[in-house]
Protein backbone atom coordinates (compact mmCIF):
# COMPACT_ATOMS: atom_id res chain seq x y z
CA UNK A 1 0.00 0.00 0.00
CA UNK A 2 1.33 3.23 -0.98
CA UNK A 3 1.50 6.29 1.64
CA UNK A 4 -0.44 9.29 1.56
CA UNK A 5 0.92 12.38 -0.05
CA UNK A 6 0.40 14.70 2.90
CA UNK A 7 -2.14 14.78 6.28
CA UNK A 8 -4.87 17.33 7.12
CA UNK A 9 -4.04 17.66 10.85
CA UNK A 10 -6.90 19.62 12.97
CA UNK A 11 -6.82 19.92 16.88
CA UNK A 12 -8.53 22.17 19.61
CA UNK A 13 -7.49 24.19 21.98
CA UNK A 14 -7.92 23.05 25.72
CA UNK A 15 -11.70 23.08 26.34
CA UNK A 16 -13.63 24.49 23.16
CA UNK A 17 -14.38 21.10 22.46
CA UNK A 18 -15.50 18.71 25.11
CA UNK A 19 -17.28 15.40 25.05
CA UNK A 20 -20.99 15.96 24.69
CA UNK A 21 -20.68 19.41 23.00
CA UNK A 22 -23.45 20.96 21.44
CA UNK A 23 -22.37 20.68 17.71
CA UNK A 24 -21.61 16.61 18.11
CA UNK A 25 -18.57 15.56 19.35
CA UNK A 26 -15.96 12.78 18.34
CA UNK A 27 -15.05 9.88 21.01
CA UNK A 28 -11.88 8.26 20.76
CA UNK A 29 -12.23 5.04 18.62
CA UNK A 30 -15.79 5.08 18.36
CA UNK A 31 -16.80 8.12 16.15
CA UNK A 32 -19.42 11.03 15.97
CA UNK A 33 -21.49 11.18 18.78
CA UNK A 34 -24.34 13.66 19.26
CA UNK A 35 -24.71 16.39 21.56
CA UNK A 36 -24.89 15.48 25.02
CA UNK A 37 -25.71 18.62 27.29
CA UNK A 38 -24.85 16.49 30.85
CA UNK A 39 -21.69 14.89 29.75
CA UNK A 40 -20.40 18.03 28.48
CA UNK A 41 -21.14 19.99 32.44
CA UNK A 42 -19.64 17.32 33.97
CA UNK A 43 -16.36 17.77 31.38
CA UNK A 44 -16.08 21.25 31.74
CA UNK A 45 -16.97 20.79 35.93
CA UNK A 46 -13.36 18.56 35.69
CA UNK A 47 -11.20 21.02 33.83
CA UNK A 48 -7.52 21.88 35.38
CA UNK A 49 -8.01 25.55 33.76
CA UNK A 50 -10.27 27.64 32.18
CA UNK A 51 -10.75 27.06 28.38
CA UNK A 52 -7.92 28.27 25.81
CA UNK A 53 -8.79 31.05 23.33
CA UNK A 54 -5.63 31.85 21.44
CA UNK A 55 -5.03 35.94 20.76
CA UNK A 56 -3.64 37.06 17.54
CA UNK A 57 -0.61 37.34 18.60
CA UNK A 58 -0.51 33.48 20.08
CA UNK A 59 -1.61 32.54 16.90
CA UNK A 60 1.04 33.86 14.73
CA UNK A 61 3.66 32.34 17.18
CA UNK A 62 1.78 29.19 16.68
CA UNK A 63 1.96 29.53 12.94
CA UNK A 64 5.60 30.44 12.90
CA UNK A 65 6.67 27.55 14.78
CA UNK A 66 4.66 25.41 12.93
CA UNK A 67 6.71 26.28 10.06
CA UNK A 68 10.18 26.12 12.01
CA UNK A 69 9.16 22.77 13.41
CA UNK A 70 8.17 21.29 9.68
CA UNK A 71 11.68 23.16 8.23
CA UNK A 72 13.97 21.32 10.98
CA UNK A 73 11.92 18.15 10.14
CA UNK A 74 11.99 18.48 6.60
CA UNK A 75 8.82 18.26 6.29
CA UNK A 76 6.71 19.93 3.76
CA UNK A 77 4.20 22.35 5.06
CA UNK A 78 1.39 23.22 2.66
CA UNK A 79 -1.16 24.92 4.69
CA UNK A 80 -1.55 26.55 8.68
CA UNK A 81 -4.37 28.30 9.84
CA UNK A 82 -4.30 29.01 13.83
CA UNK A 83 -7.72 30.13 14.75
CA UNK A 84 -8.80 31.41 18.44
CA UNK A 85 -10.14 27.98 19.26
CA UNK A 86 -8.26 25.06 16.85
CA UNK A 87 -5.69 24.48 14.40
CA UNK A 88 -5.54 23.37 10.92
CA UNK A 89 -2.62 21.99 8.98
CA UNK A 90 -1.82 20.12 5.97
CA UNK A 91 1.89 18.93 5.92
CA UNK A 92 4.26 15.95 3.89
CA UNK A 93 6.00 14.00 6.20
CA UNK A 94 7.17 11.25 4.03
CA UNK A 95 8.16 7.98 6.19
CA UNK A 96 6.61 9.34 9.34
CA UNK A 97 3.58 8.16 11.48
CA UNK A 98 0.48 10.97 11.04
CA UNK A 99 0.34 10.83 15.25
CA UNK A 100 4.18 11.74 15.52
CA UNK A 101 3.73 14.43 13.29
CA UNK A 102 0.94 15.92 15.03
CA UNK A 103 2.43 15.03 18.29
CA UNK A 104 5.49 17.14 17.69
CA UNK A 105 4.02 20.22 16.18
CA UNK A 106 1.63 20.30 19.12
CA UNK A 107 4.33 20.17 21.60
CA UNK A 108 6.81 22.59 20.13
CA UNK A 109 4.22 25.00 19.78
CA UNK A 110 3.22 24.64 23.36
CA UNK A 111 7.01 24.74 23.98
CA UNK A 112 6.65 28.33 21.68
CA UNK A 113 3.53 29.67 23.59
CA UNK A 114 5.28 29.01 27.15
CA UNK A 115 8.09 30.69 26.01
CA UNK A 116 6.28 33.92 24.62
CA UNK A 117 2.56 34.28 25.51
CA UNK A 118 0.60 36.19 27.62
CA UNK A 119 -0.76 33.46 29.43
CA UNK A 120 2.40 31.68 30.64
CA UNK A 121 1.08 29.85 33.63
CA UNK A 122 -1.44 27.92 31.42
CA UNK A 123 -0.39 24.42 31.25
CA UNK A 124 -3.07 23.36 29.31
CA UNK A 125 -2.94 24.68 25.31
CA UNK A 126 -4.76 21.91 23.61
CA UNK A 127 -7.23 19.42 23.54
CA UNK A 128 -5.91 15.63 24.23
CA UNK A 129 -5.51 14.54 20.51
CA UNK A 130 -6.92 15.83 17.25
CA UNK A 131 -8.09 14.69 13.81
CA UNK A 132 -5.99 13.56 11.16
CA UNK A 133 -7.12 12.89 7.87
CA UNK A 134 -4.87 11.17 4.90
CA UNK A 135 -4.53 12.88 1.57
CA UNK A 136 -4.54 10.56 -1.06
CA UNK A 137 -4.05 12.49 -4.56
CA UNK A 138 -3.77 16.07 -5.68
CA UNK A 139 -7.08 16.95 -6.48
CA UNK A 140 -7.79 16.07 -2.91
CA UNK A 141 -4.26 17.72 -1.36
CA UNK A 142 -5.52 21.24 -2.97
CA UNK A 143 -9.10 20.80 -1.56
CA UNK A 144 -7.29 20.69 2.45
CA UNK A 145 -5.16 23.64 1.32
CA UNK A 146 -8.05 26.02 0.01
CA UNK A 147 -10.19 24.88 3.40
CA UNK A 148 -7.03 25.30 5.38
CA UNK A 149 -6.04 28.94 3.63
CA UNK A 150 -9.05 30.20 2.82
CA UNK A 151 -12.11 28.64 3.49
CA UNK A 152 -12.28 29.18 7.52
CA UNK A 153 -13.84 32.86 6.89
CA UNK A 154 -16.51 31.77 4.66
CA UNK A 155 -19.92 31.02 5.97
Amino acid sequence: MRDPIAFFLTWATYGTWLPGDGRGWIQYEHGWKIPQPPLELECKARQEEESCLLLPVERKLVEAQLAETCRYRNWTLHAANCRTNHVHVVVSAPATKAKKVRVDLKAYATRKLKQASKQPKRENWWAERGSIRWVWDQDSLTQVIYYTKDAQDKS
